[in-house]
């Protein structure tokens, strides 16, 4: 108890007080000589930011490549071949690369949306003859949907490959991939709902 005594009136001298009497009535104003500093330790905080190209950027750039890859336009090139389905129709060329495929100065899978069935229709003439790794393929397509587009560019991937040899003829042709899809969509007929459908009858 003598030390607990001895310790408390060793912290209480060690302490000053100042009062003060301030110009309300009944208050005092007490001071702390020991300043106690409560300010944070200073962290240093890295921040690392990549800025992604946008978008039109990257079409100027593929635009480039393309033109410098095909000098005298699409017509001008040995390797052509033309594909056509529904209202859809894509001019395709070949030229020996690493497997790029361009479609309308985009990259394939922007362009066709990372849709994967999409993408295999593209791609199934260049596998059927292991030329996936072997040709870039640069594509002007235009009418119908991504759909339709991408089975023509499949049709003209196929006949621009028989430019090349053909005896890829019989593995094309094996595969379907040389036979035009001639089908279309029926039109709508007079006094039906749908090419079809005919509004519901009723005897009575």
């Amino acid at each position: 108890m003598a030390v607990s005594l001895t310790a408390l009136t060793s912290s209480f001298s060690s302490l000053s007080f100042s009062s003060q009497v301030s110009q309300r009535p009944n208050s005092l104003l007490f001071t702390r000589s020991k300043s106690i500093s409560l300010a944070p330790k200073h962290t240093t905080l890295t921040i690392y930011a990549t800025v992604a190209s946008p978008p039109e950027l990257e079409t100027m750039d593929l635009k480039k490549l393309v033109k410098s890859r095909l000098p005298g336009g699409f017509a001008a090139q040995p390797i052509i071949g033309t594909g056509r389905r529904k209202c859809a129709i894509a001019r395709v060329v070949l030229q020996e690369g690493t497997g790029k495929v361009i479609i309308n100065y985009r990259d394939a899978k922007e362009y066709l949306q990372g849709n994967p069935l999409w993408l295999q229709y593209v791609t199934v003439p260049l596998v059927t003859l292991g030329y996936e790794s072997s040709y870039d393929v640069f594509v002007k397509a235009h009418g119908g949907g991504l759909s339709g587009q991408a089975q023509a560019i499949s049709l003209g991937i196929a006949r621009a490959l028989l430019k090349v040899s053909e005896n890829h003829r019989v593995p094309l042709r094996k595969e379907g991939l040389l036979t035009r899809d001639s089908r279309v969509v029926e039109r709508k007929k007079v006094g039906l709902k749908k090419a079809r459908k005919a509004p519901q009858f009723s005897k009575r």
